[in-house]
């Protein structure tokens, strides 16, 4: 058979890489190519500023089709069907059933209960009450029993005579996501592991359409690990699982299918796309070498949940947007089901409005966007395949050193695990406190006028006494937190502040000279001191040294803060930061701007601080905030 192919512009030459590179060098004029356009990920590898179609041509996996093994392509042959799972907000049985039937009638097509409620059959017939399970799955977490909770929810389908096959669902159960955030195994690792047998036996027997053993790999993200860390070690607890259940008898093929892997999605939108193709071909390699007899066993079932580490608890309707990127991240990455988390989850129980705006985000993208119609679309594409190739490789050579030092459970006893996440945790809150990384509304562009403390829900306290009592850990703990708790805990002490009777402290800019600086460092500041939630008095600028001073001791504000040009901040600071000591010895003068020649001079007129882009806006403020008394 002749191929024709027909070249595009035929009136253009081809461009060779070596071309372009010359071109690029070229426009840089002399820059540092390495530092201007390679991005340096956090997850250890450098990604270029383009591809060509030459950067595919060592890539094994482009053959594979959707469907076929490693998988990279996705689970199902044509569509992209996934399940839009919705969590319930409350362990009450009956009140959880009314909230379920309300979000299955609005789309809904899996529901998540928290399990803690359910103690009787009677507790699983309320709240499975009116549930068609041919059109929706059925999820448990959160339960002190899993076993039990299996007995129970087998029980519940015999006595209806249910079609056992028909009902699909998933139990959360992770004793090595439990030993990690409790830092001890939940009666030994010996009866931990034997559990995970028993309920792989009586899912086989019982309920065969159901996911016996979920590995979190969302809790790795939400401690502020990397996609790396995050994909390594899920790979290695499913491996752990795999290994145990099989050593104990148990047919790979009766154990692999009965995992789901549970990711979180976070904004780096192209990674995370990446992050999920290269977990599918990973799994279906690690599940190859235990000789399954049956291809499907090494189909990976992935469940997808936003972020919560990089939410906000400040300007909260942004998550509306970050959560709206990571879905598309997760859909476009292959995953079987997502649960989108309501914006306003992180300060209280979502209301009715934001569970519909997130369930409607997902209905939008399948029904509107037609991300349902279209398998895979990343395919060929050349970032991102080499994407998907980078972070493959990278998490197994993660993988293998966890497996180096005897599996994820060893690895977890000699804190390695805990610490390695710890390090990238404190390197992202970091980026955060510096603003090399932006969270909008918290650390740039705050609202000046939110105030966020009368809406927050605090937890009720558990009565149940077996709660509250203090298990003690053998092992460090991995501990879940939010990129902004800090700058949240700033903000709400200055609230706090003001609740207690006190006045909102201010920081009064003292604007003079030069018309673009002057604003450009007002607007700099104005953001500066808005994070810790204090008031800003901004002004059009002052003539003279004597009416700025006279303005800002008028304020009564807690900082003044000068706001110049390098050119004119000699002639100018020295003057106002005596005079303003002169009127208050207590003010804190800050300066916007560093002026390197003339620091020590400045000091010394009684400047205290300055404040610029290399500043570390988060110590600056809690020093700030201490200082006034605000924040302890």
């Amino acid at each position: 058979m002749d191929h024709k192919t027909d070249k595009l512009f035929p009136e253009f030459p081809p461009v060779t890489t070596e071309e372009w590179e010359a071109k690029i060098t070229e426009d840089l004029k002399g820059a540092d190519y390495n530092k201007k356009l390679i991005w340096k990920t956090q997850e250890g590898f450098d990604i270029k500023p383009y591809y060509r179609s030459e950067d595919l041509n060592e890539l094994s996996h482009l053959d594979a089709q959707p469907g076929e093994y490693p998988f990279v392509r996705g689970n199902e042959i044509r569509y992209n069907h996934w399940e839009i799972r919705q969590e319930m907000s409350t362990a009450d049985p009956k009140d959880a059933n009314f909230e379920a039937l309300a979000s299955i009638k609005k789309g809904a097509t899996g529901i998540g209960f928290g399990a803690s409620g359910i103690k009787t059959l009677k507790h699983i017939e309320t709240l499975l009450k009116g549930i068609c399970f041919g059109d929706c799955s059925v999820h448990f977490g959160g339960a002190k029993s899993y076993p039990d909770l299996v007995n129970l929810m087998a029980e519940h389908i015999r006595k209806h005579h249910l079609n056992k096959v028909v009902i699909k669902g998933s139990f959360d159960f992770d004793p090595i996501s439990y030993l990690l955030l409790e830092g001890d195994f939940f009666k030994s690792e010996e009866s931990d592991m034997a559990q995970v047998a028993e309920m792989i036996s009586i899912g086989k027997k019982d309920l065969p359409a159901f996911k016996m053993i979920t590995v979190n790999g969302q809790y790795f993200h939400n401690s502020g690990s990397t996609l790396i860390q995050e994909l390594a070690f899920s790979l290695a607890s499913g491996n752990e699982y795999l290994a145990n259940a099989v050593s104990s008898g148990f047919k790979v093929d009766d154990v692999a299918p009965r995992i789901v892997f549970s990711f979180a999605v976070g904004s780096n939108y192209f990674p995370e796309i990446a992050k999920l193709r290269a977990a599918r071909m990973l799994w279906a390699r690690i599940v190859e070498q235990y000789n399954p007899s049956n291809e499907a066993s090494m189909l990976m079932n992935i469940h997808c949940s936003t972020s919560h580490f990089n939410k906000t608890l400040y300007d909260p309707h942004v998550n509306v947007l970050r959560t709206t990127t990571e879905a598309m991240s997760a859909i476009l990455g292959g995953t079987n089901s997502l649960n989108i988390t309501p914006f306003d989850a992180f300060y209280k129980d979502p209301d009715l409005q934001s569970t519909r705006i997130a369930r409607n985000q997902q209905i939008i993208l399948k029904e509107e966007s037609y991300l349902e119609r279209v398998i895979d679309p990343a395919a060929g594409s050349y970032y991102i395949e080499n994407l998907t190739d980078q972070m493959a490789r990278t998490s197994w050579e993660l993988f293998q050193k966890v497996e180096g030092m005897g599996g994820m459970i060893a690895a977890i006893k000699e804190g390695f695990i805990q610490a390695d996440i710890k390090k990238q945790e404190e390197q992202r809150k970091l980026d955060v406190a510096t603003r090399k990384m932006v969270l909008l509304g918290t650390n740039q562009y705050p609202n000046l006028n939110e105030r966020m403390l009368e809406k927050i829900q605090m937890e009720e306290e558990s009565l149940d006494i077996e709660e509250q009592e203090e298990k003690p850990t053998r092992y460090p703990k991995m501990e879940i937190s939010r990129l902004t708790d800090d700058f949240d805990d700033l903000r709400l002490a200055t609230e706090l502040y003001v609740e207690d009777g006190n006045r909102r402290p201010a920081a009064f800019l003292l604007t003079m000279g030069n018309l673009a600086m002057r604003k450009a460092r007002a607007m700099f500041s104005t953001n500066f001191f808005g994070c810790a939630g204090y008031a800003v008095i901004d002004n059009s600028g002052f003539a003279t040294v004597e009416e700025g001073v006279q303005a800002a001791l008028k304020s009564k504000a807690e900082v003044i803060v000068i706001c110049s040009s390098d050119e004119e901040y000699p002639e100018l600071a020295p003057s106002i930061a005596k005079q303003l000591k002169s009127g208050n010895k207590d003010l804190l003068v800050i300066l916007a701007g560093y002026p390197k020649e003339i620091v020590e001079d400045l000091k010394n007129a009684g400047i205290d601080d300055f404040i610029h882009v290399r500043t570390n806006v988060l110590e600056f403020l809690q020093k700030t905030s201490k200082q006034l008394g605000i924040y302890e």
